[in-house]
């Protein structure tokens, strides 16, 4: 199988890449990277020497690729299937791409650092300043997706695509640690909508054997 997919089941980004390759079939090998275990790290390392996943290798080109807009983007140029990621037309392409970044930028990266400051080993350690920037963050954005969610369907509007992709990890983590709550029922209706979609349900069903390891508050 000419691709391969270096992740972990519990990583948000991975979850995005994984999306986007189940939501067309694509064939690809998935290969566990394991951070924390040497012999794992070493050989990920040796793939890709900034060790952040994923990364998709193709075989049949000779290319790594990292960054999982970049990895869509990839898809979609080489493998393409019935979803098309990132639309032809330029005017849908910036947007689709300006949601990408959104949920990137202002979901995935504040959820991160209130998952990571859970995770210092002391008090001391903690930012309890940056995570309630981080939860100011995140309450600012589920405003804007309330506002922008009117009337579509996917972030692009009518056609599932790379957005999507991204929002639905960062969504998913983002309402555990600080929740979108009740006033926003476009926000929960469109998580509703990512969670029908057969490649989110395939994604959940292979993580949850791994919800344990995601720190509590």
């Amino acid at each position: 199988m000419a691709l391969t997919l270096h992740y972990h089941p519990l990583s948000s980004f991975c979850w995005k890449a994984l999306i986007g390759l189940y939501e067309n079939d694509t064939p690809f090998t998935a290969r566990l990277v394991n951070l924390g275990e040497p012999a794992s790290r070493a050989a990920f390392l040796e793939v890709w020497a900034l060790g952040k996943f994923p990364v998709l290798t193709d075989a049949a080109r000779g290319q790594t690729v990292p960054e999982t807009s970049v990895i869509l983007d990839y898809l979609d140029l080489h493998y393409p299937g019935s979803v098309q990621f990132t639309p032809a037309d330029r005017d849908a392409a910036w947007q689709t791409r300006l949601w990408d970044r959104f949920f990137d930028l202002y979901v995935q990266q504040p959820m991160q650092k209130i998952v990571s400051d859970r995770i210092r080993p002391t008090n001391a350690d903690r930012d309890p300043l940056g995570v309630a920037q981080a939860r100011a963050q995140l309450q600012t954005a589920y405003d804007v997706l309330e506002t922008e969610l009117s009337g579509r369907t996917w972030m692009s509007g009518q056609t599932f695509g790379l957005a999507d992709c991204a929002a639905l990890p960062g969504l998913f983590y983002a309402d555990k640690v600080e929740p979108w709550g009740k006033d926003r029922p476009l926000v929960s209706a469109y998580f509703e909508r990512l969670k029908t979609r057969l490649s989110v349900q395939r994604v959940l069903a292979e993580a949850e054997p791994f919800f344990h390891l995601f720190p509590a508050g």
